[in-house]
């Protein structure tokens, strides 16, 4: 009997942003060193065009940073601030990826992610983390044109998994978005710490 095991990236496989602002490992003290303001970069690009465009597929990363940046008083590329972004958005959770890597031997666990992000930190994620090597599938926000606040995120990710005996088990950081889960008919854990996932009872049997 084979089960999917699906897992949110940031607050969950990433440290750095987290639902919960206290475990939060900002970007904030690296984007002044680019002469960004963080307080500004959030209110004028992630909180309007980011969140509104880009992470949904609409508008492209480095065309929202070509027309925001320059008002921010950034004059360098935007390819190379999305490059130095990416490359400083959070480190990995080594020992919960360690972990899944031994789950994915095994022969009932199939492994997927299901994250909002935009297209090009979804491939950055799937190639240069090397999660492509781990998981089957990433299911994003830009990908399917919505956020993990919709029902529709959730039905897209089960037509491409496919049907199985028990429901998908899902860790993610976010309390509305477990909520949803739920309502998917998802068996969907609220991660805070590890411990989410090595207390489980499916998991904890087959490590």
């Amino acid at each position: 009997m084979t089960r999917a095991v699906v897992f949110d990236v940031d607050g969950v496989l990433v440290h750095g942003f987290h639902a919960r602002p206290d475990l939060r490992d900002t970007f904030d003290d690296h984007m002044r060193s680019l002469g960004v303001d963080p307080e500004r970069f959030q209110t004028e690009f992630i909180f309007d065009i980011f969140l509104k465009k880009v992470l949904i597929g609409h508008t492209p990363l480095i065309e929202a940073l070509d027309k925001r940046l320059p008002g921010l008083g950034y004059r360098g590329s935007p390819m190379a601030f999305a490059h130095f972004w990416l490359g400083h958005e959070g480190h990995l959770n080594t020992d919960l990826i360690e972990a899944i890597r031994l789950l994915r031997q095994r022969d009932d666990t199939r492994l997927f992610l299901a994250t909002n992000q935009d297209h090009m930190r979804a491939q950055w994620l799937w190639q240069s983390l090397g999660f492509g090597e781990i998981f089957e599938d990433i299911f994003y926000s830009a990908r399917i044109g919505m956020t993990k606040a919709h029902k529709g995120f959730f039905s897209f990710a089960d037509d491409r998994m496919g049907r199985f005996d028990e429901p998908p088990l899902f860790f993610d950081d976010t309390q509305k978005v477990i909520d949803v889960a739920h309502s998917c008919g998802w068996d969907a854990v609220l991660f805070d710490t590890n411990q989410q996932f090595f207390d489980h009872p499916w998991v904890k049997a087959r490590l």
